[in-house]
């Protein structure tokens, strides 16, 4: 896609779409198969126009969606919704700003919005350019199954590494309690962090006394909370985030 595209139609569309309104714009790959089918960008409605087929004039469609003649498009409207649809059949025309985003899963955004997101995985990291120096702390959360739900993460200005991985825990655990999630599986890379959050270490460093309390008051919010130290090569979607902070804070 190579951003030209700014409009899209519908027949029988009960989708209550206006003006202004921000929409995900979706290539049905194989029309057969939705598995198959990618979100592409992002649409600002500018317009909603409804037309019979009939009235419709080929500068209506807009970029991207032009027809060689009526018949083909007519034999276009033939191959999504079927033999009924004729010159007579009413056509919701919607014109859009279109910003391109790299393809990615419709299948996995549908997953995001109807799984249930009572039990889920948090995987969190943080870094230091310096320890102290620049810090970013970022985190994922993932379904059981692991879909990506949600990927976040914050600068932290110049601090160490155990003070991002902290606040990276903490951001992790405050997103899921905003989704409504009632137990949570965490997985660091940090060792130190998950022996101090299961009570094995102690907390002697006085910088993280204050972020250690308010993550254990959110522990507390849930129904079960487990801590699992992975690898970092078991951990690079947040680790990913982490860099991704900082190379866009650091000039």
């Amino acid at each position: 896609m190579d951003g030209q595209k700014n409009s899209t139609w519908r027949i029988n569309d009960e989708k209550n779409i206006s003006v202004n309104d921000e929409v995900g714009i979706i290539d049905k790959v194989d029309i057969n198969d939705p598995e198959s089918w990618q979100v592409i960008g992002l649409g600002h409605v500018n317009a909603v126009v409804q037309k019979r087929l009939r009235d419709v004039m080929p500068e209506d469609l807009g970029v991207g969606e032009e027809f060689t003649s009526r018949d083909d498009m007519l034999k276009t409207f033939h191959h999504y919704y079927g033999g009924d649809v004729n010159e007579s059949t009413p056509l919701k025309i919607i014109t859009f700003d279109f910003t391109p985003e790299k393809p990615h899963s419709l299948a996995a955004i549908e997953a995001k919005n109807t799984t249930d997101l009572s039990e889920i995985k948090l995987y969190a990291d943080g870094g230091s350019r310096g320890n102290p120096g620049p810090s970013a702390s970022g985190y994922v959360l993932l379904t059981m199954d692991d879909v990506v739900i949600f990927e976040g993460g914050q600068y932290m200005g110049i601090t160490t590494n155990n003070q991002a991985e902290y606040h990276a825990l903490k951001f992790g655990l405050e997103e899921a309690k905003n989704r409504g999630s009632r137990t949570i599986h965490v997985y660091l890379d940090s060792l130190l962090v998950v022996n101090q959050m299961k009570g094995v270490y102690k907390v002697k460093n006085r910088d993280l006394l204050p972020v250690h309390q308010m993550i254990w008051t959110l522990v507390h919010q849930f129904e079960e909370v487990t801590f699992t130290h992975v690898p970092r090569e078991l951990n690079k979607l947040a680790d990913a985030m982490v860099n991704e902070i900082l190379d866009a804070s650091i000039v």
